[in-house]
């Protein structure tokens, strides 16, 4: 089969089993992201993106990803919500046919072929590929694979540099890639001559330096909402780093065993583990030494493209692993699109050497049992409330169902069940700004000022002054555009009081 014929197949196969995304609705981040996003509504914002945050200043200006708010503004010029997702599915068989094409470089045709269904069909990839915004993945993914494939296959400092580039303004992960560069020389995989590889460490450089330099820039004016996981909040170092190894048995079964997937991964469905001797620190530390034991078997035995795919996998998870610093949440299975990548190229590798009738059954097997769980998991993201099911089902000890009910209740224009639902998620988590700011609308929303007032100050108690006036305008954009008018100015109003010193 000849090169064209397997990038087609990839591709097909990624856009396959992904078809029932073109009758999903816009839904979770997408509503602020995009629907009520003024750089997405009007055709400038195509070059205006680029000159903002990636959360508008109402949403509290954080995050610098202007190719992909261009993306949409540009999809905003065709009509209606399947654009916007057909779109998704091209960046996602691109992706796929990217992680053939590396696999390309150090096998032959059939395991270019094997890496990339592998990777177009595991279910892992659904809430990326399926929720609009998860584009952001999709395309610093894509980038990332791009850079390393233009350093190795390449050699060449100017395609990576700018695959590089292009990955950084679409999501911060894309830094991960002259890491796994570097990796691959190490491993002997590829390595070019001294001068080459200055020049392409040159290149690196620069892009990064110019990046910073803009995105600092453009966020300076900017506060933020607190981007720390609730359940670190007022935690210690050592918990968070335990909760982190614990999250990696939860990261391990998603990689390699994606039955049960789930939207939601907060408290109470996951805690925050504060001892050693805690069976879940256990389990998760279990998995993180079986990793480094088969990637150390790998590169002892001379296994190269095995230990390179393993070594992916860990440089591709740790920026958003809660090791270097707490991140915005425990377990978010749209992260683990860039680091299966690597899975797919050390499983390809290792099946590569079994008889050829024996693989291609598992491997028939393999994309058989992924594409019917991604094509079924799919219409679990067909809307907000969709969504909002599935994390009630899915995980019925979060608090995220009952805050995600109190949002739909107002939506139906029935704040009194939405304050109830929201008081339900601060019993549950009562460290969530989230939850106080999403109860103070429906509080206003039924004229109880005195019940708004102390949920304002609650919200206080966490995150104070311009931080709880942050959350207050976000509300309050959320409110104007679900039709409460007199709310989104009451809320404006006390976000005004929280900014005075």
């Amino acid at each position: 089969m000849s090169a064209k014929r397997i990038y087609l197949a990839v591709a097909l196969c990624a856009v396959v089993v992904y078809l029932g995304a073109l009758w999903n609705e816009f839904a979770l981040d997408d509503l602020p992201i995009i629907v009520v996003n003024p750089l997405v509504a009007h055709p400038s914002g195509i070059w205006r993106a680029f000159a903002a945050p990636y959360w508008a200043a109402d949403f509290g200006g954080h995050m610098y990803r202007p190719l992909v708010i261009a993306g949409y503004a540009l999809d905003a010029l065709m009509d209606g919500t399947a654009w916007f997702h057909a779109v998704n599915l091209l960046w996602h068989a691109g992706a796929a046919v990217a992680v053939a094409a590396l696999a390309r470089r150090w096998m032959d045709t059939a395991g270019a072929l094997v890496a990339g269904v592998l990777f177009a069909v595991h279910p892992v990839h659904v809430e990326a590929v399926a929720n609009v915004v998860g584009r952001a993945e999709l395309m610093a993914a894509l980038f990332t694979v791009l850079a390393v494939y233009a350093a190795l296959a390449r050699e060449h400092a100017g395609w990576s540099a700018a695959a590089l580039a292009f990955g950084l303004l679409s999501k911060e992960n894309a830094a991960v890639a002259p890491a796994l560069v570097v990796w691959a020389w190490m491993l002997g995989l590829d390595r070019p001559d001294r001068r080459r590889m200055v020049s392409l460490l040159v290149g690196w450089v620069v892009v990064g330096a110019a990046y910073a330099a803009v995105r600092t820039l453009v966020r300076q004016p900017f506060g933020g909402y607190m981007s720390i996981a609730p359940m670190f909040i007022g935690q210690s170092w050592l918990t968070v780093r335990l909760t982190a190894v614990a999250a990696l048995a939860d990261v391990a079964r998603l990689l390699v065993f994606p039955l049960t997937l789930r939207v939601d991964y907060s408290p109470n469905e996951r805690a925050v583990v504060t001892s050693p001797f805690d069976l879940r620190f256990a389990s998760g530390l279990f998995c993180g030494l079986a990793w480094a034991a088969l990637l150390l078997v790998a590169w002892r035995r001379g296994k190269k493209l095995e230990a390179f795919g393993l070594g992916w996998i860990g440089v591709a998870f740790l920026p958003v692993a809660n090791f270097l610093y707490p991140a915005g949440f425990y377990v978010a299975e749209r992260t683990l699109y860039l680091p299966s990548a690597g899975l797919v190229l050390a499983v390809t590798a290792a099946l590569s050497r079994l008889p050829r009738e024996r693989l291609r059954l598992v491997v028939a097997t393999l994309c058989l049992l992924g594409g019917i769980r991604t094509a079924l998991r799919v219409p679990k993201w067909r809307d907000d409330n969709a969504v909002t099911q599935s994390i009630l089902e899915d995980s019925p000890g979060s608090y995220g169902g009952p805050v995600r009910m109190a949002g739909v209740y107002l939506d139906r224009h029935e704040p009194a069940k939405a304050l109830g639902a929201a008081r339900i998620a601060a019993g549950i988590m009562p460290y969530d700004p989230w939850v106080y700011a999403t109860g103070t609308v429906a509080a206003l929303a039924m004229g109880d000022s005195r019940a708004a007032d102390s949920l304002v100050a609650r919200l206080e108690r966490f995150c104070s002054g311009p931080c709880a006036a942050g959350y207050l305008r976000y509300e309050a954009t959320m409110a104007r555009a679900h039709g409460y008018p007199g709310t989104a100015d009451s809320l404006l109003a006390r976000a005004a009081r929280l900014q005075l010193p």
